[in-house]
């Protein structure tokens, strides 16, 4: 066989490159860490008695929107961490605007308050058991997210598991909101950034391991 026929049947051979398959790998990973951690939350704590009545609040949907715009921001970081040589990009900016908010509001709910409430609007009454809870419910999302990751071309394995786990916390705290009946703004700040905030570690911790190739 001629060499030009050699190259021509290899060229041949060469499928088209399917350039959706990391936004369809990681909508699979979503969708499968946000239905696991809701299915641990019904199973294990269940909805709060009156999710009907907190969800006509604006309040709690923008309980909701704190994890989401984490979410959100740490999703757009682990698609471009997936591929090698890419920065984070602007998902930072939308993570840290997102705890900015949260906080400011915060301070502000506390000035606002009495001085023998604000200790209560802090703590609330789940405070001991929040951020564990948070950590728990991002295990679907530890296991979706990563595969998600190992089948695509991460180099900085450390950056990318740590927004993989800021993701799976962020999907894990909107599903734990159906059962949370804190409704302080300064709770939030603290506890459910502690709970994301801890997945962030563990996957930071993991990512070099899990992710290397």
């Amino acid at each position: 066989m001629k060499t030009d026929d050699l190259i021509s049947m290899l060229a041949g051979g060469i499928a088209p490159v399917d350039r959706g398959q990391l936004a369809k790998r990681f909508s699979l990973a979503v969708a499968l860490a946000a239905l696991g951690s809701l299915f641990m939350v019904l199973a294990i704590f269940g909805a709060r008695p009156d999710l009907m009545i907190a969800a006509g609040t604006p309040l709690f949907w923008w309980k909701i929107a704190f994890p989401a715009s984490l979410a959100a921001g740490s999703l757009w970081m682990v698609i471009r961490l997936a591929r090698p040589g890419l920065s984070p990009g602007s998902g930072r900016w939308l993570v840290g605007a997102g705890v900015l908010l949260v906080w400011l509001a915060g301070v502000y709910a506390l000035i606002l308050a009495t001085p023998d409430t604000r200790a209560a609007m802090i703590f609330g009454q789940t405070w001991k058991v929040c951020a564990i809870n948070i950590v728990l419910l991002s295990i679907p999302g530890f296991i979706s997210i990563f595969w998600a990751l190992r089948g695509m071309a991460p180099t900085r394995l450390r950056l990318a598991g740590a927004s993989g786990g800021l993701l799976a916390g962020s999907l894990a705290t909107i599903a734990y909101c159906l059962h949370c009946p804190e409704m302080e703004i300064p709770f939030w700040g603290v506890w459910y950034f502690a709970g994301m905030l801890l997945s962030t570690v563990v996957g930071a911790l993991i990512g070099p391991r899990v992710l290397r190739w």
